[in-house]
């Protein structure tokens, strides 16, 4: 399933989706209409019986940039009201992404520049190369990186996101990958096929279980207390497990053969 787009693109193959940043004249700066084909583009893929996994890159030689300059300009004038949508929309972009059901890789080429880092942070993991650079600029402008917080900030843990949404400051892919914001941190000839072994290892799970994990991690982190989760997740694989999935992923075990999800396309 394909969608028409200005400022993104999407191309499938290979039982993977990759949803393009496609501004590069701009590095990939975002407004938003971007904001819009985002949140679309995911849907699309979403939705695409073909794609078991996602892959969010950006075109040319930058990541993203963050926030387009002439958006913020408009911005600058708008109500209180019409700021308040427009950031809404933002965060539910980023909502959409980390909700996902199915497993998003952030892949990072050159810069990723403040609100970009939402879109990183949101995605299930996140693969840089040495050579990116990465800043949570937005106190430099007077702004505070609001609607990435909750992302962010779980990725990094606290006192990292203090120090880097305090001081603003630029930090190379490597410190990205000390930090926890990536998983990863490659020089730029191996990233690829880092990322490749990491796809491959997601496809031969199971893509129900890869679903039904997500909204697992997303349960105990977000939604249930201590007491609830014991329930909730005796509940879910007492489910998995008479599921056709997971009595196909036991019988391929003790057949000792690859379950039926192995290499279909």
């Amino acid at each position: 399933m394909k969608g028409t787009y200005q400022f993104i693109r999407t191309e499938t193959g290979n039982r993977t989706g990759t949803l393009w940043l496609n501004r590069p004249q701009v590095r990939n700066a975002f407004h938003e209409g971007m904001i819009t084909e985002i949140m679309q583009g995911i849907r699309d893929l979403t939705a695409d019986p073909s794609v078991r996994v996602i892959l969010l890159r950006g075109e040319g030689k930058a990541f993203c940039a963050g926030a387009d300059l002439n958006w913020m300009r408009n911005v600058a004038g708008y109500s209180w009201e019409q700021n308040y949508r427009e950031s809404l929309q933002l965060a539910e972009c980023f909502h959409t992404l980390y909700s996902c059901p199915k497993p998003a890789i952030a892949v990072v080429n050159g810069a990723s520049i403040g609100g970009a880092n939402g879109l990183v942070a949101a995605c299930d993991m996140a693969y840089a190369s040495d050579e990116a650079v990465f800043s949570l600029s937005e106190v430099k402008l007077g702004l505070v990186p609001a609607v990435i917080s909750p992302f962010v900030i779980r990725r990094t843990g606290e006192y990292t996101a203090r120090e880097l949404m305090l001081t603003g400051r630029r930090f190379t892919g490597k410190e990205a990958e000390h930090y926890r914001l990536v998983n990863r941190s490659l020089p730029e000839a191996e990233l690829e096929k880092n990322l490749e072994e990491m796809v491959a290892l997601l496809l031969a799970a199971g893509p129900q279980a890869l679903t039904r994990c997500k909204l697992l991690i997303n349960g105990v982190t977000n939604q249930w207390s201590l007491k609830d989760a014991l329930a909730e997740t005796a509940r879910m694989i007492a489910s998995v497990r008479i599921s056709a999935e997971g009595q196909e992923g036991m019988r391929a075990f003790l057949e000792k053969r690859d379950p039926s999800w192995i290499n279909r396309e």
